[in-house]
């Protein structure tokens, strides 16, 4: 007992001292704001791959119709992947008012072919068609505030990256359910800014990501992952980190967030989440590797010392108090995240630790071992 204690011990001071590491990067990040005087040059082709997403492709796409951005430094491409409702006429209606938008049916490029990593082939195919400079990435149920490009713009004309992340937040209504994943997400999003502001991981969300298209090619876009079925964002900025180590930011500002529906159901959640872990293997970056086995390693600790509470009592007043520390260190860096993104948070949110260290132990489990449904796909 007293090994599982030490071992235990020594997971959670190193993770609480990670998290508090984060914490201080972020407090010390200040919100960028473009300068006075700007003014947009940038060109932006913008990919978005779409799988039956007849119900939210309409209003993406007329947030981006209404940016506050010169129409002619963007195009958009929407990648149809083999979707089954009015996804493609949909698109097809609004491509015929406005003509910088595109509509591509990825069943007619693979002609028959069959993939793992459809939406990589989906990213790949836009950008072979994109015209402009910079490419642009978001998913086809997001929405985008009037901003997004111009202060994309304004951060790349300022620093000069060739890979740029930006923020992602997701709607809630209120919900358990909801709730738990607009904090869960919340919590990767302030960590995804604090490192990669600092240089260290290489993180990112898909759903809102710029860089170079020559960056792209450079480093043989997807060649090497492909084969994954995740992986388009995270394991493509590996690749341009190592190529480009000093030209990477992260876009912390309110203007810049993507918003995005949670998942609506707990099964949609898990399988989320799974498909997110599936590529943990497959980094490159060892500091996002190592930060990665200690959270679940805890989290695994975590699960297990209740059950051998039953032979050992004390042990449970030892799980208890961890749990209190864990919270309140958590807590520490929340409230500065939650600030920037405008959510507000609640004492009953507390209750969430126990789902959440679940959640994390199986999805780090199945993430590696298993197989996970995404898209009315079944993937490896």
């Amino acid at each position: 007992m007293y090994i599982i204690v030490g071992v235990v011990s020594l997971l959670f001071v190193v993770y609480a001292s990670i998290m508090l590491v984060y914490r201080y990067w972020f407090i010390q990040l200040k919100p960028f704001v473009p300068k006075d005087g700007f003014l947009p040059k940038t060109t932006f082709s913008i990919i978005i791959p779409a799988r039956n997403e007849a119900n939210n492709i309409s209003f993406l796409l007329q947030s981006i119709i209404q940016q506050n951005y010169p129409a002619g430094l963007w195009e958009v491409f929407v990648i149809d992947d083999f979707s089954t409702d009015l996804t493609v006429q949909i698109v097809q209606e609004i491509e015929a008012i406005y003509p910088n938008i595109h509509v591509i049916e990825l069943s007619k490029v693979l002609n028959g072919k069959k993939l793992n990593a459809y939406k990589k082939k989906a990213i790949e195919t836009g950008i072979g068609m994109a015209n402009n400079e910079w490419i642009v990435t978001t998913d086809a149920d997001c929405i985008a505030g009037n901003e997004w490009l111009n202060t994309l713009a304004a951060y790349i004309q300022e620093k000069d990256p060739v890979f740029v992340g930006a923020p992602v937040a997701f709607t809630t209504d209120g919900s358990m359910l909801q709730s738990f994943q607009c904090i869960d997400f919340m919590a990767l999003q302030g960590i995804t800014a604090a490192s990669v502001s600092v240089g260290l991981h290489a993180m990112c969300n898909g759903a809102n990501l710029a860089y170079k298209k020559e960056a792209f090619y450079a480093v043989n876009g997807f060649k090497g992952i492909d084969n994954i079925a995740s992986g388009d964002d995270m394991l493509l900025m590996n690749k341009i980190k190592e190529a480009y180590p000093k030209k990477m930011g992260y876009v912390l500002s309110p203007e810049a967030i993507i918003w995005t529906e949670p998942m609506l159901t707990v099964n949609a959640f898990l399988n989320q989440r799974i498909r997110w872990a599936s590529k943990a293997t497959k980094y490159k970056d060892v500091s996002v590797k190592v930060v990665l086995w200690f959270v679940l390693l805890l989290n695994v600790g975590f699960l297990l010392l209740p059950f051998l509470a039953i032979f050992y009592h004390p042990l449970f007043f030892f799980w208890l108090l961890l749990l209190i520390l864990k919270t309140m260190v958590e807590a520490s860096f929340a409230v500065h995240i939650a600030a920037f993104f405008g959510i507000e948070l609640h004492w009953k949110n507390v209750i969430l630790q126990i789902p959440h260290i679940i959640y994390t132990c199986a999805a780090g489990f199945f993430g590696m071992f298993g197989k996970y449904k995404w898209k009315d796909r079944t993937v490896r």
